[in-house]
């Protein structure tokens, strides 16, 4: 018998001749745990995580008897020896191809990132996982739950992002115009075209002076960013004049219109590669750079599948936020400083879209289109309600008389609607929704309201004992801000904190003092200098002013019957639940002043005037709106 130290002593001899005999009989199975990150890393480790190849991939190489190292240094001749080798799944060998192709891309980017080598790389990576999502042995359907078609179709993801930023620039420094046949470079080897046919309205778009890869943007002020997962590179085309927005308002004349898109679009771009087989689609060298709007197009057909569109609802906007410099000029506007704005304008946060219903919002007082930053985003974000609204954003002069603001907005508004559809038939001239925040709500509630005939008018000045001449000057020059009917393209309206009798704190110390330094155009200083240096009226009343719970227009204003076809709602906020309901004020508004009679809902929120800003607000509206 052979004792127990005799059988060790005996597997250490026989494990000693295996090794060195080489003999793969004598090859053993170890195991060990392996931690959560190891977990990860094995499913999900790839290029574009870790730099490395993935496990997936590596595996593949092992089987074939390809060496890791000689593929990472040979790309092209590495793939040829996997795609001519039968050994493993045709998928298999097509994904392990897009990968190698994906870490020659990255390692040739770091070097010359715009150089010939690096962006035939980058489109051979596409291709190859183009060729594995469409055209491999399984539908995608067949893999929709396997980690491998997700990491390939990040790698074709990233590898149009990265293709098409160097195809942009190289467009750009050649000068040429864009249009559905344009070559979009002198790739040797690649024959390169651009179809904008998808992108509706946004064809007739200025060519953008960049294209910034979402993926490549982090937003501060942004509690959440809204995407749509699927395939395509998300972009954002910066056109021209796009970091500079707010001149739109402040350097226009009377005769320019009084809207325009917003000029940071949101894009989703692919690369169709040419043929309808697989061997098609490997042996050709063109492609086809295919620009789509995500709120127009949710899905495309790709090798003969319909693939849901890859899609960024925040990114647009958000860097239109960041780079307008509304919230400095906004304050600058309020004081009569320079380089303010004097007249309306009003925001398309997307291209006209004639089926969906028109969202208004209007901010409030020293403020400008940064007060919606949150709610516009969520609303944009909800798939719901992206489907049914599209989003203007009215950015008007703060400091000006309430109802000379109420004026241009409304005619800026008629303005778009006459341009987009004169004969009012589309969706999107009905059923228009309008929400306004202080001062935005107390300008949404005259709009659905009428001035009842003469009604405001003698209100103002039926007491007034003026010569003949002098009133009917006075009535030329005012008449047409105080006689009006609700807008009929409205049917709804949200108000928040929206001081409809006025508010005491316009003429408190905080209020006297930003009154005090409140500044008014020489435009419309002049406009009216002919009732106003005669003696007619006195002075030319600010915005403050009008929001003194005392002053003649704005009570006269909140005595004003609002249309029967609108549905009304108010959002009251009060700072201290403690005080009753009655008594309670946001820091500015009080409840007596934001409650409406008639109302078809009023939710009060805990908050200080800004509650445009809470989550629970946004939910509210929301929910309104669905």
């Amino acid at each position: 018998m052979i004792g127990q130290r005799g059988r060790r002593l005996a597997l250490r001899l026989i494990a000693l001749l295996c090794l060195a005999l080489g003999a793969g009989g004598c090859s053993t199975v170890t195991l060990k745990p392996v931690s959560a990150a190891e977990y990860i890393q094995a499913k999900r480790g790839d290029p574009l995580g870790s730099g490395h190849l993935s496990t997936a991939a590596i595996e593949t190489l092992t089987v074939l008897g390809l060496d890791e190292s000689a593929c990472s240094a040979h790309t092209r001749r590495c793939a040829k020896q996997l795609l001519d080798n039968d050994g493993v799944a045709q998928e298999r060998k097509l994904a392990t191809v897009a990968e190698l192709w994906l870490q020659a891309s990255l390692q040739l980017a770091k070097r010359q990132p715009r150089n010939d080598a690096a962006l035939s790389a980058w489109l051979e990576t596409a291709r190859y996982a183009y060729a594995y999502l469409f055209f491999s042995e399984r539908a995608p359907s067949e893999r929709a739950f396997e980690d491998r078609q997700t990491q390939v179709r990040d790698y074709y993801n990233y590898a149009v992002q990265q293709a098409v930023s160097a195809l942009f620039v190289r467009f750009q420094q050649q000068g040429q115009q864009a249009d559905s046949a344009a070559e979009l470079s002198a790739l040797p080897g690649w024959k390169i075209a651009l179809d904008v046919s998808q992108l509706g309205a946004l064809q007739d778009m200025p060519m953008p002076d960049a294209m910034l890869p979402a993926s490549g943007l982090r937003f501060t002020g942004l509690r959440s960013v809204y995407r749509r997962d699927g395939f395509g590179a998300e972009m954002v085309a910066m056109l021209p004049n796009a970091t500079s927005l707010q001149n739109e308002a402040s350097e226009s004349d009377a005769t320019s219109p009084a809207y325009s898109a917003m000029p940071t679009p949101s894009l989703t771009v692919l690369l169709r590669f040419d043929g309808d087989t697989l061997a098609k689609v490997l042996a050709s060298r063109a492609v086809r750079v295919e620009a789509y709007d995500p709120y127009l197009s949710a899905r495309a057909t790709l090798g003969g599948y319909t693939v849901p569109l890859a899609g960024d609802f925040s990114a647009g906007y958000g860097v239109w936020m960041a780079r307008s410099g509304f919230a400095e000029q906004s304050l600058r506007t309020l004081f009569g400083m320079a380089h303010g704005i004097d007249r309306p304008h009003i925001f398309l946060t997307q291209p006209y879209d004639p089926n969906r219903r028109v969202l208004v919002l209007l901010h409030g007082l020293a403020s400008s289109p940064e007060a919606w930053v949150n709610l516009a985003n969520e609303l944009l974000g909800d798939e719901h309600l992206r489907a049914r609204y599209q989003i203007w954003l009215v950015y008007y002069p703060t400091n000006l008389p309430i109802a000379y603001n109420h004026l241009q907005i409304r005619k800026g508004l008629q303005q778009a609607l006459d341009h987009f559809d004169p004969q009012r038939r589309s969706a999107s001239a009905h059923d228009m929704v309008l929400v306004g925040h202080s001062m935005g709500g107390v300008l949404a509630r005259l709009m659905v309201s009428s001035s009842d005939g003469d009604r405001l008018w003698q209100r103002l000045f039926g007491n007034a004992t003026l010569a003949p001449q002098a009133m009917q000057t006075l009535r030329d020059k005012l008449s047409p801000m105080l006689h009006f009917e609700p807008m009929p393209e409205v049917s709804e309206a949200i108000f928040l904190a929206s001081p409809h009798r006025g508010t005491p704190h316009a003429t408190g110390i905080l209020g006297s003092l930003v009154g005090g330094l409140i500044g008014l155009p020489a435009r419309i200083l002049d406009q009216f200098q002919d009732i106003t240096g005669t003696g007619l009226v006195g002075k030319l009343p600010t915005s403050m002013d009008n929001l003194n719970d005392h002053d003649a227009f704005v009570e006269a204003a909140a005595e004003l019957k609002i249309s029967p076809q609108v549905t009304y709602h108010s959002i009251i906020a009060r700072r201290d639940p403690r005080v009753p309901l009655a008594q309670s004020d946001d820091g500015f508004v009080p409840y007596w002043s934001a409650h409406l009679d008639g109302a078809a809902s009023e939710t009060v929120i805990t908050s200080g005037h800004s509650v445009q800003e809470t989550p629970q607000a946004i939910l509210q509206i929301r929910k309104l709106l669905r």
